[in-house]
């Protein structure tokens, strides 16, 4: 298929916006958009009408037209397909299918064009996936940038705080200064005989001496003094406004945190273990396995002095092809052979107060044996209206994944979709016209659950599902089992935790 232009024009010929995927004149593109009505059949109803050189597919848009121009080589039922989805882009932009309202969003129906089409040829995306492309809104950066705000507000309360200090003790000075001009004057005085102000008890000099310096006092109230490192109004307004769109801000104290994984339910030890890993993964929408990657890594963290000279004992019960590496220092012998973790200098300590790897791993597999969580999608389209289903099964029953998060886009301005049966609960974001199906936990006990819900809309608009979750179990199965002292070969006492966290898991 060779797609020359894209246009939207009235039923004279009068082309509203128009897009030319190849060289072509100005000229001959008016000419052939004010020959196109003379071409219709007025009687008759057709989808495409052909010219010596070219073919015209079309659609009617209440009073306008969607008009296509390709070669008379092209495939008509590419045509017609690329056609709906032209169709279908328009009322995404213009509520209204009029010539102003077309105008007014033609920078955006054009961008729109321009992902459905490049040099001619059609580019194999869905109305969702050109909604995504052309917002390129990330509520991440927004949240960042409201908390960066709110840092600012926080630096410059604290320097209206710092500033108010300074004149507490700049004020402090000057009161020292003139009680101890006001004694000298009155020794002089003394000393000379000399009448000097009347001198009643110890009220004498009260004449001539400043003021006495008010020192400014916290309020005990509930005024805006107390409010340091508050955030400004207009901060607040936007971060309820995210949390009420169902967007989870991260807060000032928490913003400081940069790890996703939960934090350790035991207090931290002087020495700490860390198992952190990660999944990558992308599934087709028809079954299999596009790829999958886990990284993982052993954190050993150290904060006593005492303590830097250890080795750790180590299980690795998994036999499914992870990949395993140790750290340059790290004894790879001791590792290999006996499953141990120790430096290759014993006489040397491991870092303090750094959280240090000393083990990683990998696995890159297209095993769908592998897969923790198989979501499966089947949109059923009956009459413009989809019957969605959705099912979730954990594959790997001892895994307990937490806080699962799967993520279904559905078309705009078609209305809310109507949830029937659901395991869990779901939220309906409207402004990012995202369906997102939620559960606190999934494990042995409830392994599988659907979502079935339906709308208008058609199947393709129903991808990407991207699913998010954590767990304090890993896919591998290394364990630490007991950390020594390396000298004394005593066992010492530290904490561990684990975290498993998705970087990327969607079906496309």
């Amino acid at each position: 298929m060779v797609l020359l232009a894209a246009a939207i024009c009235t039923k004279n010929g009068k082309a509203l916006i128009s897009r030319q995927f190849v060289e072509m004149t100005k000229s001959r593109i008016e000419g052939l958009l004010s020959a196109f009505p003379k071409l219709m059949n007025t009687g008759k109803q057709h989808t495409f009408v052909e010219t010596e050189s070219v073919r015209y597919v079309y659609q009617p848009l209440d009073k306008l037209f969607m008009l296509l121009i390709t070669t008379k080589a092209s495939n008509i039922l590419e045509d017609l397909e690329t056609l709906r989805l032209f169709s279908r882009v328009v009322p995404e932009y213009c509520k209204i299918l009029e010539e102003t309202e077309i105008l007014e969003n033609s920078f955006q129906l054009l961008f729109a064009f321009d992902e459905i089409v490049a040099l001619g040829y059609r580019e194999n995306v869905n109305l969702a996936q050109i909604r995504t492309f052309i917002e390129m809104d990330s509520h991440e950066e927004r949240v960042i940038n409201a908390v960066r705000r709110t840092q600012e507000i926080e630096v410059k309360e604290q320097m209206k705080r710092k500033a108010k200090e300074l004149q507490r003790a700049a004020a402090g000075r000057g009161k020292t200064s003139t009680l101890l001009s006001g004694f000298g004057s009155m020794s002089s005085s003394m000393s000379r005989n000399e009448p000097s102000n009347p001198v009643v008890g110890d009220t004498a000099i009260s004449e001539p001496s400043p003021p006495k310096p008010s020192y400014p006092t916290r309020p005990t109230g509930s005024g805006k003094a107390l409010k340091l490192g508050g955030k400004g109004k207009d901060v607040d307004s936007f971060v309820d406004k995210l949390r009420q769109e169902g967007t989870e801000v991260i807060t000032q104290a928490s913003s400081r945190q940069p790890t996703k994984a939960p934090t350790p339910s035991v207090p931290m030890s002087s020495v700490h273990i860390k198992v952190d890993e990660k999944i990558t993964l992308s599934a087709g929408r028809h079954g299999g396995l596009q790829n999958m990657e886990v990284r993982g890594m052993v954190l050993l963290r150290i904060s006593d002095p005492a303590m830097t000279k250890l080795c750790l004992k180590v299980d690795n019960i998994d036999d499914r092809g992870f990949q395993m590496q140790t750290h340059p220092n790290i004894d790879k012998k001791l590792f290999s052979q006996n499953s141990v973790i120790g430096l290759k200098q014993s006489g040397k300590g491991f870092p303090l107060n750094n959280e240090i790897g000393v083990v990683k791993w990998r696995l890159q597999t297209k095993d769908e044996n592998m897969i923790p969580l198989t979501i499966n999608c089947w949109p059923n389209e009956n009459d413009g209206q989809c019957e969605v289903t959705i099912e979730y099964e954990l594959n790997l029953e001892d895994l307990e994944l937490n806080d699962v998060t799967i993520q279904i886009p559905v078309p705009s301005g078609v209305g809310a979709p109507v949830v029937g049966e659901v395991t869990g609960d779901y939220y309906y974001d409207q402004k990012k016209s995202m369906l997102d199906w939620q559960l606190p936990v999934i494990d042995a006990s409830n392994s599988q659950g659907s979502l079935e819900f339906s709308m208008a809309g058609h199947p393709d608009d129903f991808y990407p599902i991207n699913v998010s979750f954590y767990s304090q179990k890993t896919i591998c199965k290394l364990q630490v089992l007991d950390i020594l002292n390396s000298e004394s070969k005593t066992a010492v006492k530290y904490s561990h935790e684990k975290a498993l966290t998705v970087e990327k898991y969607e079906v496309v």
